[in-house]
């Protein structure tokens, strides 16, 4: 199986390495084509105003001046042509793509990408408060994604249908469960826009995450099984086509 990786935290980042370590528990052909720099919040987006610069640093592992995006495209119509990815993994992102986030989250943009190509593909984050000062439980990952993986890919992963699979804040011992769950939604107003201003007295402004109280996520949500220490596992599709009110659209305009 050859397995195509990449994530939004860039090259550097330490759960790229713990992605690959995944990789490579599954398979031996293992290649990692990621962003040259941090793309967090990139989305779907795609590089068109300026070339793309593809650096190897080793062997089966490239750095993308691009997007995560950029870079599943670099990796299956250029790299790989010849022999295309059997798997995309993007990721480990550090932080959860959960609810709203995986609108904005270049993590689940690469695993996207490789379900628009065709590819079975899966988005894997591991929860992390960066406020309490200590490293992410990358373990708890390491653990409980290669069983995962082997079990969607023998149970198949249908067309235009990418896996998004959250690992929660907690050691792998204190995790209580894998809960197959749908998108959650949290409270609006946690975006809001930081207005600073530079040494001449200059505005600039942050795009910041508000702090606030906790409150209960809707019960089978991915954000509800993160806050009970289970791993969340949702399938998420490519076609955002809302039928019912499809239908109530199409008798509007109807002759």
């Amino acid at each position: 199986m050859r397995i195509l990786i990449t994530n939004d935290d860039g090259f550097h980042a330490e759960g790229l390495d713990i992605c690959a370590k995944i990789a490579r528990i599954l398979s031996d052909d293992v290649w990692i084509v990621a962003p040259e720099f941090d793309q967090s919040g990139a989305a779907h987006s795609l590089t068109l105003n300026d070339p793309l610069r593809l650096r190897q640093v080793d062997e089966r592992r490239f750095a993308v001046r691009g997007t995560p995006t950029d870079c599943i495209i670099m990796g299956a119509r250029h790299l790989l042509k010849d022999q295309p990815p059997d798997l995309v993994l993007a990721g480990v992102n550090r932080g959860r793509n959960a609810g709203e986030d995986v609108f904005y989250s270049g993590t689940i943009a690469g695993a996207m990408e490789g379900t628009v190509l065709g590819i079975p593909s899966l988005a894997l984050s591991q929860v992390y408060r960066s406020r309490n000062g200590r490293a992410p439980y990358w373990q708890t990952s390491m653990h409980f994604a290669p069983d995962i993986i082997r079990r969607v890919l023998a149970e198949g992963i249908p067309r235009d249908v990418l896996v998004n699979i959250n690992f929660p804040d907690c050691p792998p011992e204190q995790v209580k469960g894998i809960a197959v769950t749908a998108l959650g939604r949290r409270r609006q107003e946690r975006l809001h826009i930081d207005q600073r201003s530079d040494g001449r007295g200059n505005p600039y402004y942050w795009i910041a995450y508000m702090r606030q109280s906790f409150v209960k996520a809707d019960n089978g949500t991915d954000l509800a099984a993160l806050d009970e220490h289970c791993v969340a596992v949702t399938p998420l599709k490519l076609d955002m086509t809302d039928d019912p009110y499809l239908t109530r659209l199409a008798a509007l305009f109807a002759e």
